[in-house]
């Protein structure tokens, strides 16, 4: 008997005794997915999973019924933590094996950094890491330069330097232009943010130990937008992007930042700090100021920003936020003709100033348990702030999706990697 485990794909229904409806059986061989009329791709991830929960480390899939996002979705559900591949995808007339190939570089990239210890993503290995798998994959169109401790404080990137200066480890900025064009004088067509808060643990306002324990995953924007870029590359992007990484540590000591701050920002915003916990979108300011002074026609930042975008969208689907409305839509579209849930939320002008202070132009949250109401959009708002022209161009994806901190029927525990194929597909359609 092979040594190989065959999956296949079928459009019959499975055997009764494998229960009603079963998507999945097995054979001598390894086992078949059974295709339904509806949900089709979440049960073939489904399978995967199941699969996967089997035991199984390595499978070969096989037939001519699998298309490219079948053997993707499959691909999905089976991956772990521990299993970053192993899955030998099968070469038929309706599968690109090019673009399959893309999307695996692209997430294994991703899964490493997202499930990576903190230990060894911190700020600059993360910048550092970012820079050197962007520019393996164009060499020659790819520089970057990495901003670190006191020289963020002396360029006057003052969200990144007081929210990492208490890590002994130092926050860093990584600018890095992928330029395809070979015109140094080239326009900059688009701008990616990424939050890269490597460990959070909340500072002064220290989090609880169980929900420190995933606080890795808190640079889950950087991952996302870096390996968004990484797919569009492969994928032939031919016009000018920046990527901006906003990386720090979030601990307390002696040197941390503290309740009752006040940081005054490059464009002359005052901010008093009444939660150190609602760090995220202190550091991104400065990456959407950075981007802005690109001129790039679109900015993307992502960033496992708010606890309140997953309440109102849950783990399925990242929160899309935007003054230009017709860019949010944009997006969403994009999104779910890349198979990734994406969902708009309220932002206006007014939610700027949500988060009023007697003593700064704003607050960075509200004084209360999750920033009280509206608090993801409360943060939209805040970010809102320190976009050019009036937000024109602009989204900001809240990464509710882009996590599980446990197992799931259709994931493993860790990054899911949802939001980097719509990171790519914008950048394909508006640069």
């Amino acid at each position: 008997m092979s040594q190989q485990f065959l999956v296949q794909l079928s459009e019959q229904a499975a055997p009764g005794h494998w229960g009603e409806a079963a998507n999945l059986s097995f054979n001598e061989q390894g086992a078949i997915v059974h295709l339904s009329e509806t949900d089709t791709l979440v049960n073939v991830q489904k399978a995967g999973r199941a699969v996967a929960n089997q035991g199984v480390k390595a499978v070969t899939l096989t037939g001519d019924t699998w298309c490219t996002e079948s053997q993707w979705a499959f691909y999905q559900g089976f991956v772990s933590p521990k299993v970053l591949d192993g899955v030998e995808f099968v070469d038929n007339e309706q599968s690109d094996l090019k673009e399959l190939a893309a999307l695996k570089q692209s997430a294994i990239w991703m899964r490493q950094m997202i499930n990576g210890t903190a230990e060894d993503i911190y700020p600059e290995s993360l910048a550092e890491k970012a820079g050197e798998f962007i520019q393996s994959l164009a060499p020659g169109q790819v520089s970057y330069q990495i901003i670190k401790g006191e020289a963020l404080k002396e360029q006057q990137w003052i969200g990144i330097y007081e929210v990492g200066r208490g890590s002994e480890r130092p926050p860093v900025l990584l600018e890095l232009d992928f330029n395809p064009t070979g015109d140094d004088n080239a326009p900059v067509a688009s701008a990616l943010v990424g939050k890269g808060i490597t460990f959070d643990s909340g500072g002064y306002s220290i989090k609880p130990s169980e929900g420190m324990l995933t606080m890795k995953c808190d640079m889950g924007g950087a991952a996302t937008v870096t390996a968004g870029l990484a797919l569009a590359i492969n994928r032939g992007l031919d016009k000018r992007v920046k990527l901006f990484l906003c990386c720090a540590e979030n601990l307390i000591s002696g040197h941390a930042y503290k309740l009752g701050d006040i940081l005054t920002y490059k464009n002359g915003t005052t901010v008093e700090i009444v939660n150190t916990d609602a760090e995220g979108r202190l550091v991104l300011a400065d990456g959407l100021m950075a981007a802005s002074e690109t001129g790039a026609a679109t900015i993307i930042n992502a960033a496992t920003l708010t606890g309140a975008a997953l309440v109102a969208v849950g783990q399925e689907y990242n929160a899309l936020f935007g003054l230009d409305k017709d860019m949010v839509r944009d997006v969403e579209n994009f999104a779910s003709e890349e198979f990734e849930g994406a969902w708009p939320l309220p932002l206006e002008k007014f939610h700027q100033n949500n988060c009023p202070s007697p003593y700064a132009d704003t607050a960075n949250s509200r004084p209360q348990k999750g920033g009280g109401f509206g608090g993801a959009s409360n943060a939209a708002g805040f970010l809102s702030r320190f976009v050019r022209d009036e937000g024109k161009g602009w989204v900001h994806m809240d990464l509710a999706a882009a996590f599980q901190n446990s197992p799931t029927s259709l994931w493993s525990a860790g990054a899911t990697t949802l939001g980097m194929r719509t990171v790519a597909r914008t950048l394909q359609e508006k640069s």
